[in-house]
């Protein structure tokens, strides 16, 4: 896949959330808000992770969308996660408004089906001062690393305040649970971007589940399989190979079968623009669903 730029600029904004707020005041190219706005394309076309694009609109200048794709170590590896950016009228005395496409699945403590983002430098939530958005040095660019590094990260569950009051060793049994579950809610979400792609991003999400679709689906039956931990899958590859003759994760039979169903529904997804031919009769044959004969052998 050719390197795509990860800041560009696009005309097509009628679907953005935040269409319908007036962005008179942000077209007098002499005013300060016009020149900040101007210095955070600037920082974000210079100093955007490969792992962030971001789109910026010709004829609003006040509007940004964003995608994130999720860190390996993660149980949002490989996804995409999708954020409408607006500049208020007053920025930066004031943080950016942000929307997360959920697609009505709650994957992560700060992401909230409605599209709200919880996070301290955005004046979402509460935090020491040092963590809350300064006008005199916070930038979009900064927001959006720390969605990706404190929000998407390995143990989103103690994003949460209850669980990082004791010890976490106390809580690891619900961590790797909640993993499991935004593993297969990130599948599902990348069923409806696949399916419904928000403009400017059709050929991006293309290209991308190109590239990664069958990772996706290998670390299925990997996680499924117990061989590796949830979010690991080609992460470590050399201490999974390691480990993976002795070791074997127990694996609930819920979500084995919450496996299967993502599976299934992001095989028939990625497979209608796929460019190369898969063999699908090989993967299901080696996919172990086998859920009677594991009940009647636990060592198989």
């Amino acid at each position: 896949m050719a390197k795509r730029n990860t800041f560009d600029l696009v005309s097509d904004d009628s679907d953005h959330r935040f269409i319908q707020i007036a962005g008179n005041c942000f077209r007098d190219t002499k005013s300060s808000i016009y020149k900040r706005i101007m210095k955070e394309w600037k920082i974000l076309e210079k100093n955007l992770p490969d792992s962030i694009y971001v789109h910026a609109y010709e004829r609003r200048i006040d509007l940004l969308r964003a995608v994130i794709i999720g860190a390996a170590g993660t149980p949002y590896h490989d996804g995409l996660f999708f954020f409408d950016i607006q500049f208020p009228s007053d920025y930066p005395n004031n943080p950016p408004k942000i929307h997360y496409h959920s697609f009505g699945f709650r994957l992560n403590p700060n992401l909230y089906t409605n599209g709200v983002v919880c996070l301290s430098l955005l004046n979402t939530w509460s935090g020491k001062k040092c963590e809350k958005w300064d006008p005199s040095s916070s930038t979009i660019l900064q927001v959006l690393v720390s969605i990706q590094a404190l929000v998407l990260n390995e143990k989103p569950l103690f994003n949460e305040p209850g669980y990082r009051v004791l010890k976490r060793s106390i809580f690891e049994t619900k961590s790797r649970a909640y993993n499991e579950e935004a593993f297969i809610l990130t599948c599902y979400s990348a069923v409806n971007i696949i399916r419904k792609p928000l403009k400017n991003f059709d050929e991006f999400v293309k290209e991308h589940f190109r590239g990664r679709g069958h990772v996706l689906l290998a670390a299925c039956n990997e996680y499924a399989n117990g061989r590796v931990r949830v979010g690991y899958y080609g992460y470590n590859s050399n201490e999974i190979a390691s480990r993976s003759s002795t070791v074997v994760i127990k694996v609930s039979d819920s979500f084995r079968e919450s496996l299967k169903n993502a599976y299934r529904n992001f095989r028939i997804c990625i497979s209608s623009f796929l460019n190369v031919v898969l063999s699908w009769r090989i993967l299901l044959k080696n996919w172990r669903w086998k859920l009677g004969r594991r009940r009647r052998d636990p060592t198989v």
